[in-house]
């Protein structure tokens, strides 16, 4: 069990990321969320979700940039109170500093789950980065 947990927490990364707080007041499930990188930096997630975010529906992700120069951006959904594994979504440039990609939530196992959208900038040899909570519904069947 504890080399499960050394192997999945080496892969998630994040030793090297400076990271950010986000605004307060943040809901992703209503829309767009933002975060300060350093001081003339600038980050915007969208999950893309029109009101409850549910597991295994698939987001359209963006995130946007400003004042930083990116050569990658990915976003890892990660369990707040518990370890459900690695779930890294790469976004592809789009121009102008905006990424987008798709991704997921996996499974729930309870009916709402805590979970943090962690977005991480590579920027030349800097990685930057700001986590957003929010809950998921598990998907009815």
């Amino acid at each position: 069990m504890a080399l499960w947990y050394l192997t999945s927490y080496s892969l998630r990364g994040g030793d090297d990321v400076h990271w950010f707080p986000e605004e307060a007041g943040c809901e992703l499930s209503k829309g767009a969320c933002r975060a300060a990188l350093g001081e003339d930096g600038r980050l915007t997630l969208d999950l893309g979700a029109q009101g409850e975010i549910r597991a295994l529906e698939i987001l359209s992700m963006t995130v946007a940039l400003e004042g930083v120069e990116a050569e990658s951006v990915v976003v890892d959904f990660i369990g707040r109170d518990m370890d459900m594994g690695l779930h890294r979504y790469p976004l592809t440039r789009q121009g102008d500093g905006t990424f987008r990609g798709e991704g997921q939530v996996p499974i729930c196992t309870e009916t709402v789950m805590p979970w943090r959208a962690r977005v991480i900038v590579t920027s030349g040899e800097r990685r930057l980065g700001s986590g957003f909570n929010f809950e998921v519904e598990r998907s009815r069947l």
